[in-house]
């Protein structure tokens, strides 16, 4: 017999992480911290290539992400296939906040299939750090060509709906214009 247990660490009283509810979309678009740089941090994948932010030449969607958070888990195949439909416009780049890094993401993306995705990893949470002192995952941010924040989405979002492709292209033409 196999008995596994599995929680979530926070706080007696601490309100519930967005989106942690099962099937939960709780996710709301925040402008905010529209202007915010994006952060010249280096990165790398379980084979040792590296992704440097500070050279990206185009728009980006980063989210950060963890094999343990069920939302992350969620958005990963939306993702790949919002990463497909915007191909061309927009990189979408998954870092991962495992601090178990590729021992988790490996296998985590070899069960997955992504096409489009590459594994980048943070095990050291350099970008939730940043962005996210409070936790929060999955955490989903906008760049435009300039390296400024555009948006960002805190918690599970439906990154496979018709509205996200549009969230992303109206925010990048509303900041061109």
């Amino acid at each position: 017999m196999v008995l596994v247990l599995a929680g979530c660490d926070r706080p007696e009283g601490a309100p519930t992480q967005p989106g942690a509810e099962a099937g939960a979309s709780s996710a709301k678009v925040d402008r905010s911290k529209a202007g915010t740089p994006l952060p010249a941090l280096a990165f790398k994948d379980p084979a040792g290539r590296t992704l440097d932010l500070g050279a990206q030449d185009g728009p980006v969607l980063i989210n950060l992400w963890a094999t343990w958070c069920a939302p992350c888990v969620k958005e990963m195949p939306q993702l790949d296939a919002l990463a497909g439909e915007l191909e061309g416009e927009v990189k979408v780049l998954t870092v991962s906040q495992d601090v178990r890094g590729p021992e988790v993401v490996t296998p985590f993306f070899a069960k997955g299939g992504y096409r489009k995705l590459e594994p980048w990893l943070d095990p050291e949470t350099e970008l939730a750090a940043q962005f996210t002192p409070e936790g929060v995952l999955p955490l989903t941010i906008l760049f435009d060509a300039s390296g400024k924040e555009v948006l960002r989405v805190a918690g599970g979002y439906d990154w496979g709906s018709p509205e996200a492709a549009k969230l992303i292209r109206d925010a990048l033409s509303a900041k061109a214009s």
